[in-house]
């Protein structure tokens, strides 16, 4: 399985972008997916996961209100639209697929199996 993370850029604090994640494999719309952040110098965090049919899912604190996580199944691919961004959320950002059929979303990063290769998001201020 492959995953491949798009859309990131450069944009002011307040603009909106969303960010997308296209899987090789008809397989992982059955599995459970999220998004990471990782700034540098610091671990990679959890930003949002989505159960395997879209109807559950989880954020962190730091964006509950302001990103959605959401999939498109018969498209196999994962979106996360960011709204009100803010100079903090400047990171890689990276999608995960949890190798669990009709699995719930997850926050912890040990428990994804796939990962894509990261899209970098820069918030001016």
């Amino acid at each position: 399985v492959q995953l491949q993370a798009s859309g990131g850029g450069l944009v002011q604090a307040g603009d909106s972008l969303r960010v997308s994640c296209a899987a090789s494999e008809r397989t992982v719309s059955a599995y459970p997916m999220g998004w990471f952040r990782q700034a540098p110098g610091k671990e990679r965090k959890f930003v949002a996961s989505i159960g395997w049919n879209g109807q559950n899912t989880a954020y962190s604190n730091s964006v509950k209100g302001r990103f959605t996580i959401s999939r498109d199944n018969a498209k196999n691919t994962l979106y996360l639209q960011m709204n009100s961004l803010k100079h903090e959320d400047t990171a890689v950002y990276y999608c995960a697929a949890r190798r669990l059929t009709f699995g719930g979303p997850v926050a912890q990063v040990f428990a994804y199996d796939y990962w894509g290769q990261g899209t970098q998001v820069t918030v001016s201020s």
